[in-house]
């Protein structure tokens, strides 16, 4: 495909000894001669082609055209313009593999539009989803694809789960497990609604309990114009819509992608690609991380943060620091108990701060990355009234929002933070004092508990940076 600003080659990441190397692209809306998502598709789609080597094969998760019509004639032609003139480009030993979307399968006529144009899709899904749900094995790959609108049993955010359990378990075999769909299970930048922006609330917790019963490694989903990683119970959710609709969500801070990624023996690895060919975000998972008994043992009080590195990390590579936390819970909360408070001398602010709030004493990071901007909140479990607490954190600079993570102990699954952000902890200037059971002074949101002991490790994707 002729690229008039940039032909050079955009290096993929490989699988070591064995594995699978594809593309996740998503969220078009293209189809229309013309029209201006047909120039930022093509942007796109340029960056795809300058990949090297090609991938195995590329998983579209939704949206392909524009749709949203009731004219059967108009909706074939943009499926025709969009796999025959824009796709034109594509080898034709690299397969395609496309999750239904709510431009293209919003009515049952839009269902079987979907089913034809797609004949080449296996026809081994859920009853009454001939052509709209299937499941395709790549040798040790399984990847499932599930229909999360099926107008039989709803519309927008309704999907099937008995048969994705079948199949799961039918495949039990496979060394790794993707299951992909158009709607995300959990919201993303704050934007949030079931059946509109994300699954079903009635859906979620039996769909993400069967991945989690089945050990599959990672949701796949578009919808909501944006990139976003996040982990549920180990499991990751990608979200990718990038691929050519022109708004974003929010704008400014979002912009049009393609996801390149590796699977092999060591987990996943990833690189977010922009519409010019610049790798914007990456990840590294699962992450590896020595004991916690092996970390930095922080004393109780002001101290000069234990950054050495990290700084200069984090301008290269996105830097990691995970925090321990042990103690006892106080018999009542409700003010704010500070673990940790990074201050910044310069503005008196603070940019992080980590503790416990409300009665419940549920576990809460503050951001504020712009001294006279409202700080951001995350949340995680609630301590509870003089309970003992054994908890770990992490703080990711290559995640965004998704990135402030929680577990318990060593071998638990990680999972992200509750928030409603569209950044994370990659916005913040860390600043080089932190106060440790306090906040600026001793009176200031002492954590009121007994015991309290926290220890840090920092470390980039590539390995330690300090111990």
């Amino acid at each position: 495909m002729p690229d008039e600003n940039n032909r050079a080659p955009i290096t993929a990441l490989l699988p070591q000894g064995g594995g699978h190397q594809f593309v996740l692209s998503g969220d078009s809306c293209s189809g229309v001669p013309d029209a201006p998502h047909e120039q930022t598709l093509a942007r796109v789609n340029r960056v795809v082609s300058r990949i090297a080597p090609k991938p195995d094969f590329i998983i579209y998760p939704g949206d392909e055209v524009m749709g949203l019509t009731s004219d059967e004639a108009e909706l074939r032609r943009q499926w025709a313009y969009f796999l025959d003139t824009e796709m034109a480009w594509l080898d034709a030993d690299i397969p395609v593999y496309h999750s239904t979307g709510n431009h293209t399968t919003y009515s049952t006529m839009s269902e079987q539009v979907f089913a034809d144009v797609l004949s080449h899709l296996p026809r081994n899904g859920a009853a009454g989803q001939h052509g709209l749900s299937y499941f395709i094995r790549r040798d040790d790959l399984l990847i499932v694809f599930v229909h999360t609108l099926s107008q039989a049993m709803g519309g927008e955010g309704h999907l099937e789960t008995a048969w994705l359990d079948a199949t799961l378990a039918e495949n039990d075999d496979a060394r790794w497990k993707l299951v992909v769909g158009h709607h995300p299970a959990f919201p993303a930048n704050g934007f949030e609604g079931p059946h509109q922006r994300t699954i079903g609330e009635d859906y979620v917790e039996a769909f993400w309990n069967i991945l989690k019963r089945h050990d599959v490694f990672a949701y796949l989903c578009s919808h909501l114009l944006l990139f976003d990683v996040q982990v549920h119970d180990g499991i990751l959710q990608i979200l990718t819509a990038g691929s050519g609709t022109a708004r974003r969500m929010p704008e400014g801070i979002e912009y049009l992608h393609c996801v390149q990624a590796a699977l092999d023996n060591d987990g996943l690895r990833y690189q977010v690609i922009d519409d010019e060919g610049r790798i914007r975000e990456r990840l590294t998972w699962p992450l590896r991380l020595p004991p916690y008994d092996e970390w930095m043992l922080l004393s109780k009080g002001k101290t000069a943060a234990p950054l050495q590195g990290y700084q200069d990390a984090a301008a290269t590579t996105p830097a990691i620091l995970s925090l321990h936390f042990r103690g006892r819970a106080a018999e009542t909360g409700g003010p704010k108990q500070t673990f940790l408070a990074a201050l910044d001398s310069a503005t008196g602010t603070e940019p992080v701060w980590i503790g416990l709030t409300g009665k419940r004493q549920q576990l809460t990071v503050i951001l504020q990355p712009y001294p006279n901007n409202s700080p951001h909140y995350w949340f995680g479990p609630d301590i509870g009234p003089g309970s003992e607490f054994d908890l770990q954190l992490l703080l990711h600079g290559g995640m965004g929002p998704g990135g402030l993570l929680w577990r318990q102990g060593d071998d638990a699954r990680w999972s992200s933070l509750k928030h409603r952000s569209a950044t994370g902890v990659e916005v913040i200037n860390w600043p080089d004092n932190w106060h440790i059971g306090h906040g600026m002074e001793d009176e200031d949101r002492p954590f009121a508990g007994r015991e309290l002991a926290i220890r840090c490790h920092f470390q980039n994707q590539e390995g330690a940076v300090t111990p």
